[in-house]
């Protein structure tokens, strides 16, 4: 099975990765650079949304292109990771949480742009994406067999809440946010469950808790704290992934895309 991995802040590099080759990808939607290897039998393509040395801000990131360079490379699927900020209270620091179900209403790129691959009249499989829930089933499943072996606490379910980048959220934000259901936020994985969806591509999401986001913690840490958290989530991501490719099997995407030019 050939899997494709997002990796995040504080994640640019992936350890462990036998046979491991770092090349460009060319799409329609710009260029992108990936790692290939292997990692417990399992083929891995990895790809930095952020780049090396966090060239790419959130509000910068490609969304397009990679998720374009991961098709081109035929993944079957996409285990995508964030380091996220929790909105619920029940969801500590140094926790995973194995994302359910997604909070995007504004469907935008960072340029503002709706998130589609669908942007012109009359293209050819053109549609909407239909379903119940917004992540591959199976995959999530893996995903939270594999957090339970990482000795992190694991939350194995919530709304991952999509926001805005590059600022943090004022305590108002965070507020509303929590009177929807969020569980946690970041600033990136959003349009890829969104584009991924739209391609009939399974993707699980799981993020890495840094810190409590605005006025849910009574005091604001310390950042070395969010820093250390963020440094040390690296090395349980990899954990997570290596356990989660050991015991990968059948996967299936999310959902369907209605068409209109079948």
């Amino acid at each position: 099975m050939r899997i494709g991995v997002i990796t995040g802040s504080g994640s640019y590099d992936w350890p462990h990765l036998e046979d491991a080759t770092t090349r460009s990808v060319t799409t329609e939607y710009g260029e992108t650079q990936v790692t290939e290897g292997r990692l417990k039998g399992a083929e891995i393509v990895q790809l930095s949304r952020h780049g090396v040395g966090h060239r790419r801000l959130s509000h910068q990131v490609d969304h397009r292109a990679n998720l374009a360079a991961l098709r081109a490379l035929a993944v079957d699927a996409v285990l995508s990771l964030t380091v996220c900020g929790a909105v619920d209270p029940a969801a500590a620091p140094g926790s995973l949480v194995v994302f359910d179900d997604l909070y995007f209403p504004a469907n935008r790129l960072p340029d503002g742009s709706a998130c589609t691959w669908y942007d012109t009249p009359g293209q050819a499989g053109r549609g909407h994406w239909i379903f119940d829930r917004p992540f591959s089933e199976p995959l999530r499943q893996t995903l939270i067999a594999a957090a339970a072996q990482t000795g992190a606490p694991v939350v194995p379910r919530g709304v991952y809440g999509h926001v805005d980048g590059p600022r943090f959220n004022s305590r108002p934000e965070i507020a509303a946010l929590a009177a929807v259901g969020v569980t946690a936020v970041s600033q990136t994985a959003g349009p890829e469950a969104v584009l991924a969806g739209e391609a009939e591509l399974p993707l699980a999401l799981a993020g890495f808790v840094t810190d409590f986001a605005n006025g849910v913690a009574p005091e604001p840490e310390p950042v070395e704290a969010l820093l250390a958290r963020m440094a040390a989530g690296k090395d349980t991501f990899a954990q997570l992934v290596g356990h989660a490719v050991a015991g990968l099997d059948a996967v299936a995407p999310a959902g369907f895309v209605h068409r209109f030019d079948s």
